[in-house]
């Protein structure tokens, strides 16, 4: 067992139930124990059961059915049934209906253990199986990794030649850049694509539980260790694994690491050497070259890991890239809402060159969660630059526009000029409920030649 299964005994016979209900739990199981198949239907549509040991004569009903109705449950505990009038005619039709195994009384109560492990092990590969089902039907491809900028096109070269080798890849950047989307592009474009892409997040997880989580341990290794448990390591064998944010890894298991890359082997807490077949990928959003000399990385870690390094620009550095990420983010939403009402028909020309002036400290998750922020508020129809939250145009209750959007194409500068301006005015009437004397003092002009920009602009405030 990989962690402490959940046990179902449905069985009339309460001297058969005392005994399994002991020699379960002494086994390191959680055991429930019932007496007829009304409450083992009742339980399970409670509780997620890892397994049942079914008796076939039920006082209640018949088990053949119980069995049955078991296993049209959307959560399918694996079924060993039990019975003291075995034939192979039963035995056939309880493994036809979904049993994994079928065990007669009188038995040994290893037997019963044994078949245990062995269905939960099987029931563990089935559902690791069905997970790699569904990330290789998601497969991801270029067209997953949104720009059209020299930046990103050095990106994608990159990938290309890199995704076919078994090299280690370092992806340097921001956080929200978009570095787990790199490393699950290089992964699904490899010859491992149908193994498994396993995601380890370093500075997620506490230093005193991150070795157990990397290498695995044993049971009894430590304190609360009451069964043995795979690592990311030998769950990602065959396939690829992606260590994010590995700057904050301890100097301690930075040593591991190392050994790992070096012998191609690991070593759980308490257990023994193992060898795995494991591409590494690794991501950080600190400066890596201060750490090394800082001390707080091992220099020799991170030449292993820089074989091949891939810079993710940041937003600000891309920004020609900023009107493609909108309009698929737009789509994704139409896309997931059921109600028409509801769709988003894109954004006015003010509000996607507010987005292209921002300066993204949070880059293309920050851009994703405005968006998703703002359409979820808007009921239908354009964005309008009044519907972008205010933080984009505060800084210490200021306005903010410091960076200019200029396309690598160039930009018609007397439009340009008109657009910033209708920018500025139309966020500041924001502000100001469309109080138009405030605005006009926020915007340092007098109350008249602001209306007479209005009416030329053909702005309408709200007030």
């Amino acid at each position: 067992m990989s962690e402490k299964s959940h046990v179902l005994v449905v069985d009339d016979d309460a001297g058969c139930r005392l005994a399994l209900h002991k020699y379960l739990l002494s086994c390191q199981y959680t055991v429930t124990c019932v007496k007829d198949g009304k409450e083992a239907l009742d339980l399970q549509e409670q509780k997620k059961f890892d397994a049942i040991l079914l008796d076939l004569r039920l006082p209640d009903m018949d088990g053949m059915n119980l069995l049955t109705r078991i296993g049209s449950n959307s959560h399918r505990p694996c079924v060993i049934v039990m019975t003291g009038y075995g034939s192979i005619e039963s035995s056939i039709e309880a493994i036809k209906r979904g049993a994994f195994h079928y065990i007669t009384k009188p038995f040994r109560l290893e037997e019963v253990h044994n078949l245990l492990e062995k269905a939960l092990g099987h029931q563990k590969l089935e559902k690791q199986n069905t997970i790699y089902q569904r990330q290789l039907k998601a497969h991801f491809k270029f067209e997953d990794l949104i720009g059209k900028s020299t930046a990103m096109r050095q990106v994608f070269e990159i990938i290309q030649k890199v995704a076919s080798s078994n090299c280690t890849v370092l992806i340097l950047g921001e956080s929200g850049s978009g570095k787990e989307l790199v490393a699950s592009a290089i992964h699904y474009n490899s010859h491992r694509a149908d193994k498994p892409f396993i995601t380890v997040n370093c500075g997620a997880i506490p230093e005193a539980l991150l070795e157990s989580e990397l290498f695995g341990h044993t049971r009894g290794s430590f304190t609360g260790a009451v069964a043995d448990r795979m690592g990311r390591f030998e769950m990602a064998d065959g396939g690829t694994l992606f260590l994010d944010e590995i700057g904050n890894m301890p100097l301690n298991l930075q040593v591991k690491l190392l050994r790992v890359l070096q012998s191609k082997t690991i070593d759980p807490v308490g257990g023994k050497n193992k060898s795995i077949d494991v591409r590494i990928l690794a991501a950080t959003n600190i400066d890596i070259e201060k750490a090394v000399k800082r001390k707080t990385f091992r220099e020799d870690l991170y030449y292993r890991l820089n074989v091949i390094p891939i810079l993710i620009p940041s937003l600000r550095e891309r920004r020609e890239d900023i009107p493609l990420l909108v309009r698929h983010f737009v789509e994704s939403f139409n896309q997931r809402q059921n109600n028409h009402q509801k769709r988003i028909l894109g954004l006015s020309e003010e509000a996607m060159n507010a987005l292209c002036y921002y300066s993204w400290q949070g880059n293309v998750r920050e851009l994703e969660n405005v968006l998703e922020r703002t359409m979820i508020l808007k009921d239908g129809g354009r964005i309008e630059i009044k519907d972008l939250p205010m933080s984009l145009f505060r800084k210490e209750d200021s306005l903010v526009f410091n960076e200019l959007y200029i396309p690598e194409l160039g930009v018609d500068f007397n439009k340009a000029v008109e657009d910033f301006e209708n920018t500025i005015i139309n966020t500041v009437l924001n502000r100001t409920s469309g109080n138009k004397k405030r605005a006009a003092s926020m915007l340092n002009l007098k109350r008249t030649t602001l209306i007479e920009k209005l009416k030329r602009k053909r702005i309408l405030p709200s007030s």
